[in-house]
């Protein structure tokens, strides 16, 4: 799979307790872009955030959050982000998406560490 030099990153702004069919929301973006053939999501999780309610999600509380902040990126052509849009559409209850132009230089597969040539 390629992806094109002038191609977008989407990011996916949502809490780590939004579910989708009873399982994290997170995670069925990211299977749903696999099965989408999109080139590649990573999840991140934030220590600290607030979104649109200003209702501040911390790890540095008595307790734990469970909802604490997650950030999906997947960068692919504009053409396969705009399809994955509507997808997303339906999946997300709240959150924020935001898309903008990235230069590829890179994208190829490594290989595991213990298949290393000597």
């Amino acid at each position: 799979m390629q992806i094109p030099h002038e191609a977008v990153r989407l990011a996916i702004y949502l809490g780590e307790s939004d579910r989708w069919h009873h399982r994290p929301l997170y995670e069925a973006i990211v299977l749903e872009a696999r099965e989408r053939h999109l080139a590649g999501a990573t999840v991140l999780r934030g220590p600290i955030g607030f979104g649109k309610s200003s209702r501040l999600h911390t790890a540095k509380i008595l307790r734990l959050s469970d909802d604490l902040p997650i950030v999906i990126e997947i960068v692919d052509s504009e053409e396969k982000i705009n399809a994955f849009l509507p997808v997303l559409d339906e999946m997300m209850q709240g959150g924020l998406l935001t898309m903008e132009p990235v230069r590829v230089l890179d994208y190829r597969a490594g290989t595991p560490a213990n298949d290393t040539p000597a």
